[in-house]
């Protein structure tokens, strides 16, 4: 979901550029790739590279075609009008979340990254009963404009442009997750020449240098 609102700006510069267009159908994660398991015949997956590595491992992408194109960093937000924490560097974000009474992250990549992160910490049980866990297809933007959630961590790019939120900025450095996003090639087209090459050029237009400036407005950038 991270890259839904730059997929369909993407694929209309595309339509606009070559007068071919391409329909994106965004899902969370998980749904995803339980859906390319299960052999529905999608031109092209993309996906968080670590599980777009997992579908090849399983013969579900074909080797070799993974190709990475985006990144994307995870934010922090807190509701409109609320008190802005300290998140200068690691020592002050620990400060910020213990001192919160509700907190909520996505259950993608980036949530089990910050669970790492509390478990390092050696707050992780702490912080058990303040978590509020987004409910499919709610982002975690909404749990904290609504106040169900004080401090709300997700990809910058989905809470750019969410009403009701201040986003505080990205995690500090020295804590810092940026989940780099892949595409890929499924292998039930593999063998259909035309449909992976028509998949190749949308590809190639994905990575190009001409939309970096789309990127960067969605909150991501290149590599």
């Amino acid at each position: 979901m991270a890259t839904k609102a730059l997929l369909a700006d993407l694929a209309q510069a595309y339509l606009a550029q070559t007068g071919v267009s391409v329909t994106i159908e965004s899902v969370g994660g998980v749904d995803a790739t339980k859906r390319v398991q299960a052999g529905e015949a999608f031109d092209v997956v993309l996906l968080a590279f670590d599980a777009m590595e997992r579908l090849m491992a399983s013969g579900h992408v074909q080797a070799g075609s993974r190709h990475d194109w985006v990144r994307s960093p995870v934010a922090v937000a807190v509701q409109a009008g609320a008190a802005r924490p300290d998140l200068s560097d690691e020592t002050a974000l620990k400060t910020a979340v213990l001192a919160s009474p509700t907190l909520s992250y996505s259950t993608g990549p980036s949530g089990v990254y910050l669970e790492k992160l509390f478990e390092r910490w050696g707050i992780a049980d702490q912080l058990k009963a303040r978590i509020v866990v987004p409910p499919p297809g709610t982002p975690v933007g909404a749990l904290v404009a609504s106040g169900n959630a004080a401090l709300g961590f997700q990809q910058l790019s989905e809470l750019i442009a969410l009403p009701g939120i201040e986003v505080l900025g990205t995690l500090p450095a020295d804590v810092a997750f940026i989940t780099t996003f892949s595409s890929g090639i499924p292998s039930v087209i593999a063998n259909d020449a035309m449909r992976v090459a028509a998949v190749q050029s949308f590809l190639q237009f994905l990575a190009s240098a001409g939309v970096e400036d789309v990127k960067r407005k969605q909150g991501m950038d290149w590599l």
